[in-house]
């Protein structure tokens, strides 16, 4: 029987190297990728946080998840570039279909990771490290973006291989490689070894993984239960979990939310920020091929009092404007007039859109949805913002909004792998 070798695909700065490509391949001269940059937020009002960041930011400190008031404090000339969710979904499926050329056991592990069983398929390809090599330099030269391929027996190992150094890297790290290359690692480093596991371990004078690995296991279960002895055996390499084909998980709803720059203070910008959101949310259920049943929004109020209000529909629907209608039916029957900061829109109940059920006692929203798709078409060709209805001009407001891809779309990194 053939020893496993599994291939763990990890996009180097995923969100910051799309947007540079993307930029380059519109003409723009400027790689964003060797200049101080980050992805996140709005680059006029300043609002929001860092989703991403370049490697030259990294120099003035600037972290992902903090505010761009804090990063541009740090640096005063940083590049704000505006995130395009649809061109990172894009990105990341021409992603998957080279990897899926070298084995038919692909598992997506988020939006810019996956794991490639390669077991037994030297058959086909040769060597696994020279077929990594190949790999790595065919998604760079094919799709403008670099990433590090790490290489051991199980999920685990070859995860932690990929962060070793980076960017445009192969690793590998076997089992008899542990010691050498893992062992030595601050224990932060390894997997499902969060800021508040860090601090219980280095508190007790385990500061690297090696040192994880040679403390008494029964000390660790008695300190942290279960968990302890999940990050002794991680720290030995131990893990077993197959590579599952797709590897998506079942989407239970998609959601989108955005904090304002300003006080919403009248029904009309409201309803805007309404549609925004329900633009982004649509989007996305019709390219994943959802329908959603049940519609609700929310909002939080400058006073940071938050409400929220759903509505079971009659019939599954994805159509953008039907969607939005509802969402403006439903923050019509719960707002008072206070000024908002923050309004969010979910779609969830979610089921596959192969057959729609239509009723005689509400509106056709078949033309609408004959349209959403052209535009669906125009916005992943020429990016989020090619098309825009005309009620965004002058309004001070984007005409699609909201936050990251939803994560719950991918597996959550758990310590199932």
């Amino acid at each position: 029987m053939s020893k496993s070798i599994i291939f763990h695909i990890d996009v180097n700065s995923a969100y910051l190297s799309w947007e540079a490509v993307y930029h380059l391949q519109q003409g723009d001269p400027l790689d964003l990728r060797t200049v101080p940059s980050v992805v996140g937020g709005d680059p006029l009002t300043r609002h929001g946080i860092v989703l991403a960041k370049s490697i030259p930011a990294k120099e003035y400190a600037i972290k992902t998840g903090e505010t761009l008031y804090s990063a541009l404090a740090k640096c005063p000339d940083l590049i704000i570039a505006r995130p395009n969710y649809l061109l990172f979904r894009q990105c990341s499926e021409a992603l998957s279909l080279i990897l899926r050329d070298y084995s038919p056991l692909i598992q997506q592990f988020s939006v810019d990771e996956y794991f490639l069983d390669f077991t037994a398929m030297d058959l086909l390809f040769g060597d696994p490290l020279a077929t990594a090599y190949k790999i790595k330099d065919r998604i760079r030269n094919e799709l403008g973006f670099t990433v590090n391929i790490g290489i051991s027996t199980n999920k685990l190992l070859a995860k932690m291989a990929s962060e070793l150094q980076k960017p445009d890297q192969v690793h590998t790290l076997f089992p008899e490689e542990i010691a050498e290359k893992m062992w030595p690692l601050p224990v932060g480093e390894l997997f499902m070894v969060g800021r508040a596991t860090t601090r219980q371990l280095l508190s007790r004078n385990i500061k690297t993984i090696g040192e994880l690995a040679h403390t008494d296991p029964r000390l660790l279960k008695g300190i942290m239960k279960s968990h302890g002895l999940l990050i002794w055996n991680y720290a030995h390499g131990i893990e077993n979990s197959p590579v599952r084909p797709g590897g998506r998980v079942a989407v239970k709803g998609m959601g989108n939310s955005t904090t304002t720059s300003f006080d919403v203070k009248n029904r009309r910008e409201a309803h805007l920020v309404l549609l925004s959101l329900v633009e982004t949310v649509s989007a996305r259920l019709r390219h994943d091929q959802y329908f959603a049943r049940l519609i609700s929004i929310s909002f939080r109020t400058h006073e940071f009092l938050s409400y929220s209000h759903q509505r079971k529909l009659s019939h599954a629907t994805d159509c953008t404007n039907e969607l939005w209608e509802i969402a403006c039916q439903l923050f019509d029957e719960l707002w008072k007039g206070q000024p908002l900061r923050h309004l969010g829109v979910r779609a969830s109940e979610l089921c596959q859109n192969d057959f729609l059920q239509f009723s005689f006692f509400t509106k056709d929203y078949e033309r609408d949805r004959k349209v959403d798709q052209a535009v669906d078409i125009i916005r992943q060709r020429f990016g989020s913002q090619a098309i825009m209805r005309s009620s965004y001009l002058h309004s001070g407001l984007k005409s699609m909004t909201g936050g990251v891809i939803a994560e719950e779309e991918y597996p959550a990194m758990t310590s199932l792998l």
